[in-house]
């Protein structure tokens, strides 16, 4: 029969969570933009919103009080009894009064249960929160302000009624505004921003809290008279000894944690009360509890300006961790937690708990663990838990009076032995991951040092600095091919692949932006061995050069010409002028013979009359389409001595053969020499492709060092390619205006292989052997498939 009443159980958990799921798919499923008629405010569209709202009038009508009453029942009044000492404990930490622990523990957890999504997290007080509200309350409310002075004497004590009261308020507007922004960011759908909070760095900051927690609760462990201190390196003014005592007490502790704690409450309780602990002894107790619920008050507007950074850390903190238990019993379970509803729910249980004098609340692990093991299905076990506190306030409240602090401090230290085992993190990140041992090390030392908020603070910073210098400094590698595949992996770390001839692949294994544009040029450079910068300015050197020489010469030869009209004249033969012996070359005619005998032994005599001078002549004649080829010539005393080198032998004494469209332009074409033609270097790299599969955007720095590359390694003849770049990316190049007549779209290719036959192919039959391997395979595949 139990095993039937289990399976019938399950069967309809399973029959629930199949409708959620069903419901959930049709709320995000929004046909407003094929059929605008949906756009208007129909029924079942507010019912959806109204639903998303107040996720309890989903769940709420389909509760099964067969199959889920009983193990809510149970889960609640477990966690109820956790809620009483934890609550109690945990107010000490807040410096605030018991009563108002128990408070905490009522009003947010009902607020909750309408808004909440999450089925299993117990909200509530929490070691953290409670520790950064006493950071504020002891900073705003010191003893030190409270002080009177004693009837008749000279001696002070502090008014313990006006500076409770005082820090009751502080820490009813602090949660206050702590609730309000959680409620905006929530509707703003900001939910994501507890992913900024990395798990490393939430544990790091826990564990830090737990010092904290420590060192407040160490003076009503042992009965110590000390000062609190708040703000930065607050901790270094907590004396070695009472860090030593805590030490020790940790280890001896009984760390074993269930009902029994409850026990030992009423044990305590009991002892101190028929002993007089507080009267004979002047142990610390708990004080008067009143019963009764306390009426609701506006929270003191004045104090938002002085609390709004510590309402923020609240608020972010608070979230982090409420989302982050979430998630995890909603991937165990089998339902979805939506991340800006629970933000708003958990705004709403600070906001409203804030008026009735609670403090800012999360999940507890410890509960939430309670409430899950325990067999809680539902809210409904919240819902239960918060009727258990209800009754302790209003019937039995007196009888926690005689309960000594001290146990109540000792419940603290026994809360936090999940936080003390965290320091294990260090050994398991050293392993895993030496960036996040930095985070979690930073983290911690920043929150021990600068305090919970100040410390969160500089946590998130340097936590978002490593991503930044991750993506600055990402690792940079050569692709080579696999053989018989299309894939393309690392030369440095796998053996199997091979070079692609002529073909450099380069991958970047981040994103290309602004803060890593110019390493990204730099390691180009280094990677394909070709120095462009040093390769481009030695260009333009020697096109400057050669264009004064070009200059010279063109001066000296007007002037020679200039000599040889006089010479003419002087002899009558003729008058004519450097453009009519250049027009005489042009015009078509015979063979070389017709075009040497047109010349005359004067103008071969002009055009190497002395030593070290530059012509410019024109070298074959003119063709129909108004083409000519014309000739660069220096330092030849006699012009049958002046041959044209080789390309890669021209210095500055050799020739350059350069084309020219009309014989007025006999210097502009100088611009094009190749700058293989120096002689300076050599490669083998005809072209660069560009994988840039791992870049998810492009901003206008990154455009523009692309636009550079491919204008840089053009100039020496390296065509540039980009391979897999999502269509995001190509958008934001179109934008950018990246493409132009000299860079079209011809130069993307959806993979690295499609660039890789695309290149192979435009050089021809220079590597056919490699060619062929590269697409055998393609070839058969597509003969078998047609």
């Amino acid at each position: 029969n139990g095993n039937a009443q289990r399976a019938r159980g399950y069967r309809v958990e399973r029959d629930v969570l199949d409708e959620q799921r069903l419901e959930e798919l049709a709320q995000r499923m929004d046909y407003s933009d094929t059929h605008p008629s949906l756009t208007k405010c129909t029924v079942p569209r507010l019912k959806r919103s109204v639903v998303g709202c107040l996720p309890v009038l989903y769940w709420l009508p389909r509760y099964s009080i067969w199959d889920y009453g009983m193990p809510d029942l149970i889960s609640g009044i477990s966690v109820g009894i956790m809620h009483l000492p934890q609550g109690m404990a945990y107010a000490l930490l807040a410096s605030l009064p018991p009563v108002f622990g128990l408070y905490t523990s009522l009003y947010p957890a009902l607020v909750y249960f309408f808004f909440g999504t999450s089925r299993h997290i117990s909200i509530g007080t929490f070691a953290v929160l409670s520790i950064m509200v006493g950071s504020v309350t002891e900073r705003l409310a010191p003893d030190r302000n409270f002080l009177v002075m004693l009837n008749g004497t000279n001696l002070t004590e502090v008014n313990i009624t006006a500076r409770d009261s005082y820090r009751v308020q502080v820490a009813a507007a602090t949660t206050v505004l702590g609730g309000l922004i959680q409620v905006v960011l929530g509707l703003v759908k900001f939910g994501f921003v507890g992913t900024y909070l990395s798990e490393p760095l939430v544990r790091a900051y826990t564990t830090a809290a737990a010092a904290h927690a420590v060192v407040a609760v160490i003076a009503q462990l042992f009965g110590l008279s000390t000062t609190r201190f708040s703000g930065p390196l607050s901790l270094v003014y907590v004396s070695t000894m009472c860090v030593c005592v805590c030490v020790c007490v940790c280890v001896c502790l009984n760390w074993k944690e269930c009902v029994s704690i409850s026990i030992k409450i009423v044990a305590a309780t009991v002892i101190s009360s028929y002993t007089h602990l507080n009267g004979n002894y002047t142990i610390s107790v708990v004080g008067e509890i009143p019963s009764g619920l306390a009426a609701p008050r506006l929270p003191d507007a004045s104090l938002f300006k002085e609390v709004m950074g510590d309402a923020f850390a609240l608020a972010i903190v608070g979230y982090a961790i409420s989302i982050s238990l979430g998630k995890t019993f909603a991937l165990k379970h089998g339902y979805k937690v939506d991340s800006n509803q629970e933000l708003v729910a958990l705004g709403l249980s600070n906001a409203v708990g804030g008026f009735f004098q609670c403090y800012a609340v999360c999940s507890s692990m410890s509960r939430s663990l309670i409430q899950e093991s325990t067999g809680g299905k539902t809210q409904m076990a919240g819902m239960a838990s918060a009727v258990i506190v209800l009754v302790t306030v209003l019937k039995l409240g007196p009888l926690f009076q005689e309960l000594p602090k001290a146990v109540l401090a000792a419940i603290v230290f026994v809360n936090l032995k999940g936080m003390f085992k965290q320091y294990y993190d260090i050994i398991t990140l050293w392993r895993s991951s030496k960036v996040d041992l930095v985070v979690w090390l930073v983290t911690w030392v920043s929150t021990l040092l600068f305090n919970l908020d100040m410390g969160l603070g500089a946590s998130i910073t340097f936590a978002v600095l490593t991503v930044i210098f991750r993506t600055q400094l990402p690792k940079y590698s050569v692709l080579g091919h696999v053989p018989g595949t299309e894939l393309y992996l690392d030369m440095e770390t796998h053996r199997e692949v091979r070079e692609v001839p002529g073909i450099t692949i380069f991958h970047s294994s981040a994103t290309v932006y602004f803060a890593n544009a110019d390493l990204y040029l730099e390691a180009l450079k280094g990677k394909s061995g070709l120095d462009i910068s040093k390769m481009i300015i030695y260009k333009r050197r020697q096109e400057a050069k050669q264009r004064r020489r070009d200059k010279r010469a063109e001066r000296r030869a007007r002037r020679e010409a200039k000599r040889q009209v006089r010479h003419c004249r002087a002899q009558k033969t003729g008058v004519f002028s450097v453009e009519e012996a250049a027009g005489q070359w042009k015009e078509p005619g015979g063979g070389d013979g017709d075009r040497e005998e047109s010349l005359g032994d004067d103008q071969r005599g002009w055009c190497g009359r002395e030593n070290g001078t530059v012509f410019v002549m024109p070298t074959t004649p003119r063709t129909p389409d108004d083409q000519c080829s014309w000739e660069y010539l220096k330092g030849s005393k006699d012009p049958d001595c002046a041959t044209l080198g080789a390309v890669s032998e021209l210095q500055d004494g050799d020739t350059t053969t350069l084309g020219s469209s009309s014989e007025d332009t006999l210097s502009r074409e100088l611009d094009k020499v190749s700058l293989g033609s120096l002689g300076k270097w050599t490669w083998d790299i005809h072209s660069i492709i560009l994988d840039l599969s791992t870049a998810n955007f492009i901003d206008t720095v990154a455009i523009k060092t692309m636009r550079n590359i491919f204008h840089d390694f053009g100039e020496i003849d390296v065509t540039v390619y980009m391979a897999g770049c999502q269509m995001s990316v190509v958008e934001q190049l179109e934008l950018g205006g990246f493409f132009s007549e000299s860079i079209t779209k011809g130069r993307l290719f959806a993979t690295v292989h499609d660039a890789v036959l695309h290149c192979l192919g435009h050089q021809g039959t220079s590597m056919p052997s490699y060619e062929y391997s590269l697409v055998r395979d393609v070839v058969v595949t597509n003969s078998f498939g047609n």
